[in-house]
């Protein structure tokens, strides 16, 4: 049995979004309406007969957001940045409002002894903050672009996590 390639289409859907049609190697029909409001709804349809809705579902930007974090590889996840061949990696890292670090200024975090990864620059807002100094103020919402190895990475957002 040869499968086919997966094949995209879009439809232009005046005063509502676009649909986007994507039948599988399969020959299994997947729909997605992209809303103007943001939301999103998605449906797949019956094997045996392709005009018969099996499954429709409205998802909110956020929970469709969500799910595509979920359908990508762990490789392709939104907060990484980049990879090299040298083992590093760049990440973005959220500091959360209720975090202990909320407040504080960077140097208290000890991040580069204890977990050897790198603050390269803070986003903030609207505003990007390149190679913060030590006594750069942390605030709830901060994005930090962090670089180290995995394991820096994910030890520098438990520090970071803590409350």
């Amino acid at each position: 049995m040869i499968v086919g390639a997966p094949r995209m289409s879009s439809t232009p859907l005046p005063g509502i979004g676009v649909r986007y049609d994507l039948t599988t190697r399969e020959n299994r029909l997947l729909s997605v309406i992209a809303h103007r409001d943001g939301d999103r709804t998605l449906s797949a349809y019956r094997k045996e007969d392709p005009d018969e809705c099996a499954l429709s579902t409205r998802l909110t930007a956020g929970e469709a957001e969500a799910l595509v974090g979920v359908l990508m590889p762990s490789h392709h996840s939104p907060n990484l940045l980049s990879t090299t061949e040298l083992g590093l990696v760049a990440e973005r890292i959220e500091l959360s409002s209720t975090s202990y670090w909320n407040g504080r200024v960077l140097g208290e975090t000890r991040m580069r002894t204890e977990t050897g990864v790198s603050i390269v620059a803070v986003l903030r807002r609207a505003e990007a903050i390149p190679s913060p100094t030590p006594d750069f103020r942390l605030a709830g919402g901060d994005e930090l672009i962090v670089i180290g190895t995995r394991e820096g990475v994910d030890s520098a957002a438990a520090i970071l996590g803590r409350v």
